[in-house]
């Protein structure tokens, strides 16, 4: 998985992409009015949000303080607090703990699964992951790059194989698994090569390349996933785990 890492980088992608997953997980989880949700590294409130339309009392953490920020001016029915999912305190107990997108981004994912454990009790965990590199056409981004990129190390845990595995070493009873496409759609180019151009392995790649070569390359590869109205769609397979705690 030699470029695993750089779909990392994506997980931000363009607006709105992430509105199945979460639906996915809420319908999981059998999230609905009332239901105490934990939404673990909340970054901008968006699967916060999801949760709260659906009537969920939500509290969100994350490490990162401007993330948190955000988050409350975009969820204001929600909570939410600068924390760290290792060490998740006095937070709880609530009925659904989530750690979408998470767990690959983690110093210890098997950590911040026993925490999340700890705060759901007779609760579910719920994780969502990447899937294989084959089944996300983001890829098309590190193959572009590739060669000015080098060879990179992979985060086990990114291994959606692996999942139920880390899971289940969490003490976690595993109870269901499914697949969630999410597209990552862009209006035009210039909306694919902006945010590139700003991640950390497009600076790297302009470096060594400059910007016109990057763009070059990146557009070329892409071409197979251009729409008829001249944009971009590029279809991504997510890994969603549900487990009792």
């Amino acid at each position: 998985m030699r470029w695993r890492t750089s779909l990392l980088t994506m997980d931000e992608g363009p607006r709105g992409w992430a509105t199945p997953l979460y639906e996915a997980v809420l319908d999981a989880t059998g999230v609905g009015v009332g239901t105490r949700v934990l939404d673990l590294g909340c970054g901008g409130g968006g699967f916060s949000a999801a949760a709260v339309a659906r009537g969920a009392h939500v509290h969100g953490i994350d490490a990162d303080p401007s993330a948190v920020r955000t988050a409350e001016q975009e969820v204001p029915r929600a909570t939410f607090a600068v924390g760290d999912a290792h060490d998740l305190g006095d937070v709880g107990p609530v009925d659904v703990a989530a750690a979408v997108q998470l767990i690959a981004h983690v110093r210890e994912p098997l950590g911040v699964l026993r925490e999340a454990a700890r705060v759901a009790p007779g609760g579910v965990v719920v994780v969502t992951v990447w899937g294989s590199e084959q089944e996300c056409d983001v890829r098309a981004f590190g193959e572009a790059l590739a060669p000015w990129l080098g060879p990179r190390r992979t985060p086990s845990v990114d291994e959606p194989d692996r999942l139920g595995e880390l899971v289940a070493s969490a003490g976690l009873l595993v109870e269901s698994s499914e697949q969630v496409v999410c597209a990552f759609s862009y209006p035009d180019a210039d909306a694919v090569v902006e945010p590139l151009f700003s991640s950390g392995i497009g600076r790297h790649a302009i470096n060594r390349a400059g910007p016109e070569a990057v763009r070059d390359a990146v557009l070329t590869r892409l071409e197979p996933h251009r729409t008829g109205d001249g944009g971009y769609r590029l279809d991504n397979t997510f890994r969603l785990l549900t487990a009792r705690a």
